[in-house]
């Protein structure tokens, strides 16, 4: 009878571990399965072919970089500056949400917009640079968003990590924002917008949406990093969001032929202090494109470049 008890209790661990395994297993596949169908990993995204024009252009080794004549609305004036587009193309990790070292079956391509603007404010300078990273498969939203701003007063940096939900990381000098992380539901993201446009302007979401603004818009103006009800609009070679709530208006302008390289855009919306702010816009005019390995170019010599740029040191 204890033999019989014995065997009995021997058999039912063996079932119960089987079982356990089995369902870990399960569960570990299930992780992996909804991994792949929340991000599309690996061979998911070569399914969709790109064009040869998209590979020869953006595929030959170099990045894109455009310079623009900026004139900035900041505390109720127009500022002179400049700003820099660069784009490039990249493997992505979207589990540690970085520029992977080589490319392998879990990296996704991308294409990285790198959007820099600076200009002063009276006596002190601000620094702003946002980073995009978004699938050129363009079937789902930028798989990580960044912004930081600094000037004499501080800096700022938050971030934009999309996995499950989107997660939302800000750091702040002002007291009323400080440090946070939170989750918000996924909506479209106008920082992916920029790239997006750059693989295939007609893809561009229109009509009454849920966006949420530039991450360098939300900081400079101390409001919540949420999503406002917008109207966009496509029409040939512009687009167009108007966020009637915030009482702005975005307009970007770019080439309709590809690689539909942005030409300008303005921003208009309030800026001042109290009863004294008002309506400005923000401009950018394209001075100069190049295709360049600018990671390699990082010598002395090399500085001529920017002078073809029409950057000032």
């Amino acid at each position: 009878m204890l033999q019989i008890t014995v065997k009995g209790l021997i058999f039912t661990w063996v079932l119960v571990s089987a079982t356990f395994i089995c369902c870990k297993n399960e569960k570990q596949q299930d992780i992996a399965l909804h991994w792949k169908t929340e991000f599309k990993i690996g061979k998911n995204f070569e399914k969709k072919q790109l064009p040869e024009t998209f590979k020869n252009y953006w595929y030959a080794g170099e990045a894109e970089i455009s310079s623009y004549k900026l004139e900035q609305a900041r505390y109720g004036e127009l500022r002179e500056g400049t700003a820099v587009l660069v784009y490039v193309t990249e493997d992505f990790l979207p589990k540690i949400q970085v520029k992977a070292d080589s490319r392998n079956e879990s990296t996704i391509p991308i294409l990285k917009l790198n959007a820099t603007k600076n200009f002063n404010t009276g006596i002190y300078p601000y620094s702003i640079m946002q980073s995009t990273f978004y699938p050129v498969s363009n079937n789902q939203h930028a798989l990580k968003v960044s912004s930081s701003i600094q000037e004499w007063c501080g800096q700022v940096y938050s971030q934009i990590n999309n996995r499950n939900q989107f997660e939302v990381t800000s750091h702040s000098y002002f007291e009323a924002e400080a440090d946070e992380s939170f989750k918000l539901e996924k909506s479209i993201l106008e920082n992916e917008l920029w790239t997006q446009l750059r693989i295939d302007p007609k893809s561009l979401p229109i009509g009454t949406l849920n966006i949420i603004p530039s991450l360098e818009f939300i900081r400079l103006k101390h409001i919540e990093t949420k999503a406002y009800q917008a109207e966009a609009e496509l029409t040939e070679g512009q687009y167009t969001i108007d966020y009637p709530e915030l009482n702005r208006k975005l307009t970007i302008n770019f080439n309709p032929n590809f690689p539909y390289d942005i030409l300008s855009w303005e921003e208009r919306f309030k800026s001042g202090f109290g009863d004294s702010a008002q309506l400005l816009t923000t401009k950018a005019t394209k001075l100069k494109t190049i295709k360049s390995a600018y990671w390699q170019q990082n010598s002395s010599k090399h500085e001529k470049l920017r002078n073809s740029l029409f950057l000032k040191q």
